[in-house]
Parts: structure tokens; sequence; C-alpha cells
């Protein structure tokens, strides 16, 4: 699990400020965790991400971003709510959900979004 930087995002996810239409440019599908260290629901979630981290590494890569650090990217995003969590598939278009999900939530969405079984 990584954290990311609005620098290092744009460098191995999406450059926002070049691109206007989405182009994913990471090498697997990914998921990237909108969080607080304040944020008690973001607390619960982040020992699931851990856990699918490593259930699914090398099949998708799991990211993390701190919205109080990283303000403009979070504002990018349009994320009002944490935990805030997107969804990358490598063909179309990011899903987001909201809120602290269950882990059979998360997987559901890897199956289905990321096309991971």
């Amino acid at each position: 699990m990584e954290h990311l930087t609005t620098a290092v995002f744009k460098e191995k996810v999406f450059d926002f400020e070049k691109n206007s239409e989405w182009k994913y440019q990471g090498t697997l599908p990914a998921i990237i965790d909108f969080y607080a260290d304040w944020c008690g629901p973001c607390k619960m979630i982040a020992p699931i991400m851990e856990d699918l981290a490593k259930e699914y590494d090398g099949k998708l890569t799991v990211y993390k971003v701190d919205t109080d650090a990283e303000q403009e990217l979070a504002g990018a995003f349009g994320i009002q709510s944490i935990p805030s969590v997107l969804f990358i598939p490598m063909e179309g278009p990011p899903q987001m959900a909201v809120g602290a999900l269950p882990k059979d939530a998360f997987q559901k969405a890897i199956h289905n979004i990321l096309k991971i079984n």
C-alpha cells in the first residue's frame, strides 16, 4: 500500500493538470482510499484496505491519499466526505464509493468494477 502525494498521483495514476479526459496511467487496476487521520470511519476501513492489498497483491494496487495533506488532489476529485474510495479499472472511467463499507462490499466492487476474481 502506497501513500500518494499530488505529484506522485499525477505520475502514477492520472495527470489532471495536463489531461481533461480520464486516462489511467497505471499497470494494474487500483483502489485509492481518500482519508484523514482524524476520521473515525477512515480508521475503521484502514485494516480492510491493508487486507485487500495483501489479498490482491499482484492483481491490483491500493493507494491512500491523506486529504488534509493533499487538498489539491482531494479537490480535483470533488472529495466532500471521507472515507471516499476510488475504484480504477484498466479500461473505462473510475467509480467512487463513499463511506465505511464492509470488506465484502469492497470485494464485490473489485470483482464487478475492476474485473478481478
